[in-house]
């Protein structure tokens, strides 16, 4: 088990020989914004400035869109892909020249990459075969391991007779047989149906509880971040956007792209919102309804002087409530069970509501259809404020 450093760790892709000829001359510009990354004299920038101190015994996961360069950094880590600048500490060793084999770590690939030809135990023998451990302790660690995962009575199949997620159970009992310091795993769940991945995420939980070491996670499921990580690392064009447990990042967003990332729905925003003070505390204006903020954003706001201003408003769709305030009209109804979502048209811009049906009516339920109208508030402790010019939380 370790603890993992990561110092200002950057990943850049030369160009190639034609992208080279093509290139401008110095004294022109000399970067460009191109898909979103950053095309410098030396290639295109992948992963910028990334640092991280990482626990030993630690869930980390690394989350966001594709092509954020999660991925790349989680290869990098791993000896599969190598690092242009920075450095990186498995424990107390820099590990930047050191080979993929002699870093003492295990990835699990979200193509399960299994050997076809061999059986279920013999996949999960190998790199101990590699290693020339004993017969009889590959044999103890190949059958605890299967039980962890129950795939026991699979032991003698070849993955072909398997189904993706017991597919996905071997490809994490051959990581975990040796024992690695680090467990690396990229985007394992994607290729399973939605139940069989809700259910695969708690036998990942439990495993953590067993195995007993450090985790790096890539997924670009925001859920499943949510659910696995102790911290989460949401990236964005290369760049960290934001570092906390679930709590925070959901609570505390940093900024828009991190409140509109995380959660589900996501983040209503208001753009034609205003920050006022009314009787010297702050308060949100939009439309024709005044809301107060509360205790804890008062203070952090007057910590940051922030001023009056035009802001971008976000209120999550569960935290608005039906109630006298502003109106609108509802477009789509989506009964949900013990909820209801509401795409509301109104003040011009499409509003997404999750209201509990669970102390409601069936007729109270039924009035909430297409085309009804409905009033909607939220309470001032709910309510996050963002920076129109540059996007980020004015109580950041």
């Amino acid at each position: 088990m370790a603890s993992l450093t990561l110092k200002n760790i950057k990943k850049i892709y030369p160009h190639s020989d034609d992208s080279k000829k093509k290139k401008k001359k110095k004294d022109e510009q000399p970067t460009e914004k191109k898909a979103n990354l950053q095309v410098t004299d030396k290639g295109v920038v992948a992963v910028q400035e990334f640092n991280l101190e990482i626990a030993d015994k630690e869930f980390i996961v690394l989350v966001g869109p594709s092509g954020c360069g999660k991925s790349t950094t989680l290869r990098m880590i791993a000896g599969l892909e190598e690092i242009s600048e920075g450095e990186l500490y498995i424990g107390d060793r820099l590990v930047n020249d050191v080979a993929p084999k002699d870093r003492d770590i295990a990835m699990v690939f979200q193509n399960y990459a299994l050997y076809p030809h061999m059986t279920v135990y013999d996949n999960m023998a190998f790199a101990l075969k590699l290693r020339h451990t004993p017969k009889d302790e590959i044999d103890k660690k190949v059958r605890e391991a299967a039980e962890i995962l129950d795939i026991t009575q699979y032991l003698g199949r070849k993955p072909k007779a398997l189904s993706g997620g017991q597919r996905q159970r071997v490809a994490i009992g051959r990581a975990i047989v040796r024992a690695p310091q680090v467990m690396l795993m990229d985007e394992p769940l994607s290729n399973l149906d939605a139940k069989l991945r809700n259910q695969m995420r708690a036998e990942i939980i439990k495993l953590r509880e067993r195995i007993n070491t450090t985790f790096i996670y890539v997924t670009h499921d925001q859920t499943e971040a949510m659910t696995l990580g102790d911290r989460i690392v949401i990236m964005k064009d290369g760049f960290i956007q934001q570092i906390g447990t679930p709590q925070e990042v959901f609570n505390h967003p940093y900024n828009l792209f991190v409140a509109t990332f995380i959660g589900t729905p996501q983040m209503n925003m208001f753009e034609n919102a205003k920050l006022v003070k009314v009787d010297g505390k702050y308060a949100v204006k939009l439309d024709k309804l005044t809301v107060t903020l509360s205790d804890e954003k008062q203070a952090k706001l007057a910590a940051n002087n922030v001023a009056e201003q035009d802001v971008v408003l976000g209120v999550r769709p569960e935290h608005i409530e039906l109630g006298e305030g502003i109106v609108g009209k509802v477009d789509v109804s989506e009964m949900m069970g013990s909820s209801v979502h509401l795409h509301v048209t109104s003040m011009g811009r499409d509003v997404v509501l999750v209201v509990s049906t669970m102390n409601m009516t069936g007729a109270e339920v039924a009035a909430l259809s297409n085309g009804s109208t409905v009033n909607f508030t939220f309470p001032g402790h709910v309510c996050h404020v963002f920076s129109k010019e540059t996007g980020i939380n004015l109580e950041a």
